[in-house]
């Protein structure tokens, strides 16, 4: 994705992880112990009164047309054009686009007009868009070679006709190759053309420099000169659209035809002074991509190159809105140009910063082609600058912050909107030199945190100043307008009749919320005292300070209340998004009886963030509540089930050691039979071969149950629902000559997963019976239930 303010993690989004954490947390604890959308009030911000005004641009696009160029180069060097002509925000901006390659033979000529100059305006640019399909590769007999100074020379008088001295001239050169201008007749004899090619291509430079003309070179391929497309970047004007090195003029060289569409554009941005956002990799329809737009940006385009004419595309704005191609919707202002063609950009004034979705959508047999999408755009950066004290003595050390801030005042939160950026910073006032000043964002000395915006300095007052001292600070960087601003006051004489200090620290609040702090106040004099309380360098409305005024008695001391109030959710619309708002202003506390001197000016940052819904402003206050409630609950079903479990484990008939007894009371010859684990807590079994040798063998469905009582012993029941205590001493009768008794327990001594612990009680698998009988089925059982695991399976609950 392309750069926006990062990853998005909202508080909302936080709150309802934690309790759904908590929740299944509870949910997993207990398994284990049983074994809305948005309002839309974009329209609420005022909207821009006109386009935001940047310098107009006089491009020229020259393409080689040669025949060394492959099909497929061809294409990207038309979709180049196109995206540059369609990308420029500016529609004041004029363009024009030529083929070249060389003049060989009677009737050609090097150039072929392609698009004349035309500005872009909304239909300039859908002209434009349309008539550099016109472009093409030459045949064989019309002039195959490459003519850089013809190139050069048309395109320098495309940019000097007829046209405003002041506005910058740019030419952009496309080529595959070297200078070939060895079958051209115009440059003389045939062993000489080469050297007059140089000669010419030296002339043609220069006089694009007098004429103040950029040549930005690209070269792709295999074939171009490194070192002669520099030669040309470096022959033309040096000067670019500001004093940044990122606007001279370079040459660069891709590889292949894949590239030249993004290098172009680059370079474009380049000498604009535009910013240029690369999107992510391109991919074939149906596809959905997603794009950053600034919220430095007052007007963008986002440029989209199809590959197929039948590609459709829609644009869907960081709010959720599907916005429309032309007109005004809600804040923004919407032009689409290229529509019908393989490239299409939509033009946004005062987009709606976040992040942008581009979907795109094709008939079958129309999907082949990959969808590339970027934005270019222009901005402004506006700074607040503060002067601390505001008032300082002569000889007293002053800490100057400068603070960036979107145009409506917002701070900004990612160093990249302001990349590049050069600050300049000095202190004037009479009775001393201009002091230039060092204003940093590294986290150093006064400087609170690197990389947030905030860019410091301090300097010493020189004791020769006397009267109004002025600290001022010009910002600038590439695709963003200067911004210059000032502060400062009288020098203070010794001692001011009212001093004050604001103690009102960074906070965060939701919209219509309010912050309070408090003002120290001491009024030394033997008069009464106005202070004027007010918010400034942001815009009107965002934060308001009550009292907005306040009157101070003579030799009066003591503290006041002040409360700073956010505006309601409405005036931010869209803009305040999960993510929230970082308001930047500052705090000034004027005395309008000391001829409105400054005493306060401190900045103030408020974080403001959606107010939360009904479950969100429930969790965040009852949160605690919850989780104790939770925590009780999950205790409580754990404690429940444990109980349970302990009831299970204690009717548990495993280990329990059966005797039969024979009528007189004496145990019958053999083993004693050891109950396993019984269905229900109950051990099922019966009596085999009762007359003849008689002894205990499991049954499913037997006669005969028993389970372990939790007094001790156990509980006999027998078919028919009769009941009886059993324990050693106490038998029960089971038939007319024979009972049942309890011997040691043998639970606490054998393993219940060790097979050979249940030897008697082990279920039927086919092998031989316990008493050493033939192979068979236990005496009494359902044949209809043999193998059945819920029948004999010693282990089942």
């Amino acid at each position: 994705m392309g750069r926006v303010n990062g990853v998005r993690r909202t508080r909302r989004g936080r709150a309802r992880r934690t309790a759904l954490a908590v929740l299944g947390a509870a949910a997993v604890l207990i398994s284990l112990s049983a074994a809305p959308g948005r309002y839309s009030g974009r329209d609420a911000l005022p909207v821009a009164e006109s386009e935001p005004a940047f310098p107009a641009i006089n491009s020229a696009v020259a393409v080689d047309e040669s025949a060394s160029l492959a099909d497929a180069d061809m294409a990207a060097e038309k979709a180049a054009a196109a995206r540059i002509a369609l990308g420029d925000v500016s529609s004041d901006s004029r363009i024009t686009v030529f083929g070249f390659a060389a003049a060989e033979g009677a009737g050609q000529s090097a150039v072929d007009p392609v698009c004349p100059r035309t500005t872009l305006d909304a239909a300039g640019r859908e002209t434009v868009g349309a008539c550099v399909g016109k472009l093409r590769k030459r045949k064989k007999g019309e002039g195959t070679g490459t003519d850089f100074p013809s190139a050069i020379r048309q395109g320098v008088h495309e940019l000097t006709t007829d046209t405003d001295s002041s506005a910058p001239r740019v030419l952009f050169l496309l080529t595959d190759g070297i200078m070939e201008v060895d079958d051209s007749p115009q440059y003389g004899d045939p062993a000489h053309r080469k050297a007059e090619g140089e000669r010419q291509l030296t002339l043609e430079l220069a006089n694009a420099a007098a004429q103040g003309v950029q040549i930005w070179p690209l070269g792709f391929g295999p074939k171009p000169d490194e070192k002669q497309l520099a030669r040309i970047a470096a022959g033309g004007y040096q000067k670019g659209c500001v004093a940044l090195p990122s606007a001279k003029p370079k040459a660069e060289k891709v590889e292949g035809a894949k590239e030249i569409g993004v290098a172009l554009e680059r370079i474009f941005a380049a000498a604009h002074c535009m910013r240029r956002e690369e999107g992510p990799a391109a991919r074939r329809p149906p596809a959905t991509m997603e794009i950053g737009i600034s919220p430095l940006a007052t007007v963008g385009s986002i440029v989209v190159d199809k590959g197929d004419l039948q590609v459709r595309i829609t644009y869907t704005d960081p709010a959720g809105h599907e916005v429309p191609t032309s007109g005004t919707y809600q804040q923004s202002h919407f032009e689409l140009a290229g529509g019908t063609g393989t490239v299409e950009a939509l033009k946004i004034v005062d987009p709606l910063p976040g992040v942008w979705k581009v979907h795109a959508e094709a008939p079958e047999g129309h999907r082949s082609q990959p969808v590339a999408v970027s934005v270019l755009w222009q901005g402004e950066l506006r700074g607040a600058i503060t002067m601390d004290p505001p008032s300082p003595r002569a000889g007293d050390r002053v800490t100057v912050t400068m603070r960036l801030q979107t145009r409506e005042g917002y701070q900004i939160r990612n160093p990249r909107d302001y990349e590049g950026l050069r600050v300049r910073s000095e202190l004037t006032g009479a009775g001393f030199d201009p002091l230039p000043l060092t204003l940093a964002d590294n986290g150093r000395g006064r400087d609170a945190k690197a990389s947030d915006g905030s860019f410091t300095g301090t300097t010493r007052i020189p004791a020769s100043a006397d009267g109004t001292l002025k600290v001022s600070a010009t910002l600038t960087a590439a695709g963003l307008s200067a911004d210059t601003r000032s502060a400062g006051g009288p020098v203070a004489p010794g001692e001011l009749p009212v001093t004050t200090a604001l103690d009102l620290p960074a906070a965060s609040s939701h919209p219509g919320g309010k912050i309070t702090g408090t003002l120290a106040v001491h009024n030394t004099s033997d008069a009464t005292h106005t202070l004027r309380l007010s918010v400034t360098d942001l815009k009107a409305g965002l934060l308001t300070v009550t009292p907005a005024e306040l009157t101070l008695k003579a030799g009066e001391s003591g503290t006041r209340e002040v409360t700073v109030e956010v505006a309601p959710a409405v005036v931010f619309g869209d803009r305040l998004t999960d993510d929230g708002l970082l308001l930047a202003g500052d705090v000034t506390v004027v005395d309008t009886t000391d001829a409105g001197r400054r005493l306060v000016q401190t900045p103030l940052s408020v974080e403001v963030t959606p107010k939360p819904g009904a479950w969100e402003e429930f969790w965040n206050s009852y949160w605690w509540a919850v989780l104790t409630g939770v925590v009780l609950i999950v205790l409580s079903v754990a404690g429940v089930l444990a109980l349970i479990r302990l009831r299970r484990a204690r009717r548990d008939p495993y280990g329990l050691v059966l005797r039969l007894l024979d009528e007189h009371g004496e145990p019958l010859p053999g083993e004693p039979h050891i109950a396993g684990h019984g269905h229900r807590q109950w051990y099922e079994f019966g009596v085999a071969e009762a007359h003849i040798s008689p002894r205990i063998e499991r049954r499913a469905h037997g006669p005969y149950a028993v389970q372990r009582s939790p007094n001790g012993g156990a509980v006999l029941r027998s078919r028919g629902g009769g009941r009886a205590p059993l324990s050693a001493g106490t038998p029960a009768q089971l038939t007319e000559g024979l009972s049942l008794a309890l011997g040691d327990d043998a639970r606490s001594t054998r393993n219940p997963r060790d097979p050979r612990s249940s030897r008697n009680s082990r279920n039927w698998r086919g092998g031989s019976s316990s008493s050493g009988g033939p192979a068979g089925p236990p005496h009494g059982t359902d044949p209809d239930r043999q193998g059945s695991p819920s029948a004999y399976d010693d282990t089942y609950l």
